[in-house]
């Protein structure tokens, strides 16, 4: 029975990817050198994919950066502001649209989806002319087949593509990105042909627009997609994949009537409901590649249940008419479970990252073909026993406390604009504050330090006087900017989930267990495998300190019970919104303790409220108030002296505006100037926002240091939907990715403009 996989890890299982990328965009290496690691990845990938007995393995889910953004290099949809003139796209222009540079801003940045991660949104005009410009899908198929690796080429699809792009600048109001449909499908025709070529049997167009509530038009725009792409193929198969949730029925009668398409990926993990699509409607006589293996955690699959579910599947439909595969790409998974030296065996015993994983795909390929590997189905049942009865999972008062939750919706008492009043009587600040997000750059001393605290190198003592010397340095820099209100630069922080994690109950660490965020970034999720609760205070000590060397206001900086869970691997043995109000509690305990500390602005981030927001209309209201709720549990014991910010980061924020709103914060930060200012148009709709707001203005993801009259400009258009006494000056989001030679003059222009601005409301 054949055996597939969506996607694989780039970053490689030590990171080799990342390092390879930062020492190229910092001059140390040359392309050749950065082009040699990639091959070496791609090489090791495919043969460990082959290895494992994967028998449809795919090609061209490598990327430097980002599988959209090579997607807009194929198509030769570059903006006119790169200076693009034609021919192949090289890594200048590419890493240009990417990250920016001296002179030109990155492109617009955003979630994939309901993942944490990136991709780069193709910004297309009724001007953009598309041409066949990378043949980097045909390049890769070419040297897997050199080193005897037959594979399926990976594109994302025209139609989800164009429905992930936003209009030009210039473009006509209401624009439609999907009349450029016809103008792009010449450029995947051409690529599918030099892949058919070369000697492709399959083509995989990854279309997740699918899984969206889509009108019928745009369910018209797949018909008329593919049976442009599929039609004198000759021997080609297209495989159309679909993940992330169940596929709507309209969208599902669509799919299985495109002629031209002869298979179909589903996640079943996500997306359990389709499969009663399946056996309500047929598949119109396609292959069905069975998303039955989790991509996107880090949990051992309960194969029996799996295998239950292709079973059923080949009693609906056929042997022949069944493939064993991953839910969505393992792009979302952490690499390989044997890089991991700290995890206990109980707990290895629970996990499969995405190496793993190749092999529970290739199990169930293989006990659907009668072929059943008797011992490694047994030694799963065994681990999926023992994770269930574990008292290491379950713990009976932080159940009892967190069921208790549900009596109250855990609202403040006074309304928020009487909270301001107060705040300001003891903040006293100017109107337009200045403040940053949380942390500073993370300079190599740094980690070189809790590397050595980690392992003992150092004492405690030392770790402490060190950190203690890093806040002192970030405070005076502050000060020295004039910022109003200030924060410790969180030099004692890994990351900002891990840092929590590492000090609650019911979450484990891995050593190597990163997943890619964007471009080279990468974050290490922890993993939440019982019940949670915090045995002491977390951030009280380093937060007073810093409070004791400045007169100004300093910020307590906690992450949100949301943010927590979304950017973790979470249990999947309760529901999502339980381990939220487990979190919420913990984090209301820290808020509490911060207040009493003396510490009287609190920043409580959110970055990933909505990127948990399910897929489908009919399941976003019930997150919204769990997850709305959770953070409300964080705040509402504290006084109405006390300011609690919150802040949030690429992503649409429009579309949950009102439950931003209900959140109840006193001073949110957001996102902005990346994503062209469109936050603002929910203000210029009539939206009213009583409490704080400092939308950002500039882009900390980019080397690039804008002026101060741009951020007083872009501070100007704020003004226009926002009233001045709610209004903060801001970056986009922390500073921890940046070098001190860009943070220094690009936070003297924000200030300067604040003060710009001041000088202009008194007039």
């Amino acid at each position: 029975m054949a055996s597939h996989v969506v996607g694989y890890p780039r970053m490689g299982p030590k990171r080799e990817l990342k390092f390879a990328l930062e020492s190229f965009w910092e001059g140390k290496t040359s392309a050749a050198d950065l082009e040699a690691v990639a091959k070496d990845l791609r090489a090791s990938i495919w043969k460990q994919t082959a290895d494992a007995g994967v028998t449809l393995i795919p090609s061209n889910t490598f990327s430097y950066y980002d599988q959209v953004l090579d997607t807009t290099a194929l198509v030769g949809a570059v903006p006119p502001l790169y200076g693009w003139t034609g021919g192949d796209i090289g890594l200048d222009i590419y890493f240009s649209m990417a990250r920016g540079n001296a002179t030109k801003p990155a492109m617009e940045m955003t979630k994939w989806f309901d993942t944490n991660y990136h991709f780069i949104v193709p910004e297309l005009g009724p001007e953009t002319k598309f041409s066949y410009s990378s043949r980097k899908a045909v390049n890769e198929y070419k040297e897997a087949k050199e080193l005897g690796i037959e594979t399926v080429p990976v594109l994302v699809g025209p139609v989800t593509y164009l429905l992930l792009a936003k209009a030009q600048k210039g473009a006509p109001k209401g624009f439609d990105l999907l009349s450029l449909l016809d103008s792009i499908l010449p450029i995947y025709k051409e690529a599918i042909g030099e892949l058919k070529e070369a000697g492709a049997k399959w083509v995989q167009l990854d279309e997740p627009a699918l899984v969206l509530d889509l009108e019928a038009s745009k369910l018209e725009a797949f018909k008329k997609a593919y049976s442009f792409l599929g039609a004198d193929l000759g021997g080609v198969k297209l495989l159309l994949e679909t993940y992330f949730a169940d596929i709507p029925v309209a969208a599902y009668k669509t799919i299985i009537d495109l002629e031209h398409v002869s298979a179909i990926g589903v996640d079943l993990v996500r997306g359990a409901k389709t499969l009663d699509l399946i056996k309500e409607f047929g598949v119109g006589g396609k292959i069905i590649f069975a998303g039955v293996v989790d991509g996107r955690n880090i949990w051992a699959n309960d194969l029996a249940a799996s295998l239950n579910i292709v079973e059923e599947l080949q009693q609906a439909l056929g042997k022949e008419n069944v493939v064993v595969s991953t839910s969505c790409s393992l792009l979302h998974s952490a690499v390989d479970l044997k890089n991991e030296t700290k995890l206990d065996a109980e707990l290895k015993s629970w996990l499969a990252f995405a190496a793993q994983k190749l092999l529970e795909v290739v199990a169930l390929a293989s006990a659907a073909a009668g072929k059943k590997d008797e011992e490694f189905f047994a030694a799963n049942a065994s681990a999926q026993a023992s994770r269930r009865s574990s008292p290491r999972v379950h713990n009976k008062a932080v159940q009892e406390a967190s069921a208790a939750l549900k009596t109250s919706d855990h609202r403040r008492a006074t309304p928020v604009g009487t909270r301001l009043e107060e705040q300001q009587k003891h903040l006293n600040l100017p109107i337009l504050p200045t403040t940053t997000i949380g942390s500073f750059p993370q300079t190599p001393e740094l980690r070189r330090v809790r590397r050595e605290v980690k392992s003992k190198k150092i004492s405690q003592e030392e770790y402490e006087k060190a950190i203690k010397a890093e806040i002192d340095s970030v405070v005076k820099l502050q000060e020295e900017l004039d910022i109003d209100v200030l924060v410790h630069g969180e030099p004692e922080r890994n990351d900002m989930v891990e840092y929590f994690g590492e000090q609650l109950e019911g979450f484990c660490f891995s050593a190597n267990g990163w997943v890619q965020s964007y471009g080279s970034r990468c974050v290490k999720p922890p993993i939440i495998f019982g019940d949670v609760s915090r045995p002491k205070a977390m951030t009280v000590f380093w937060s007073q300190y810093a409070q004791s060397v400045t007169k100004r206001p300093m910020k307590g900086m906690l992450t949100g019970p949301v943010t927590i869970l979304n950017w973790s691997f979470v249990r999947n043995d309760q529901p999502r919104s339980e381990t939220c109000y487990q979190i919420a509690l913990a984090i209301k305990d820290e808020v509490e303790d911060l207040e009493a500390g003396g510490i009287t602005v609190i920043q409580i981030d959110e970055a990933a409220l909505r990127e948990g927001l399910p897929l489908r209309k009919s399941e976003q209201a019930d997150y919204q108030n769990w997850a709305v709720h959770g953070f409300r549990i964080t705040t509402c014991g504290v006084k109405d002296t006390t300011q609690i910010h919150t802040h949030m980061c690429y992503s649409n924020f429009n579309d949950i505006i009102h439950s931003i709103i209900d959140m109840d914060a006193d001073v949110i930060t957001i996102e902005n100037s990346r994503s062209d200012e469109k936050l603002l148009s929910v203000f210029r709709d009539g939206v009213q926002y009583g409490a704080g707001i400092g939308p950002g203005v500039y882009d900390i993801h980019s080397p690039r240091i804008p002026s101060t009259e741009e951020m007083a400009e872009r501070a100007r258009k704020m003004l226009a939907v926002l009233e001045s006494k709610v209004l903060w000056i801001n970056p986009d989001c922390g500073l921890k990715t940046r070098k001190y030679a860009e943070v220094v003059p690009a936070l003297t222009n924000m200030v300067n403009a604040a003060k710009q601005l001041r000088a202009e409301l008194a007039k």
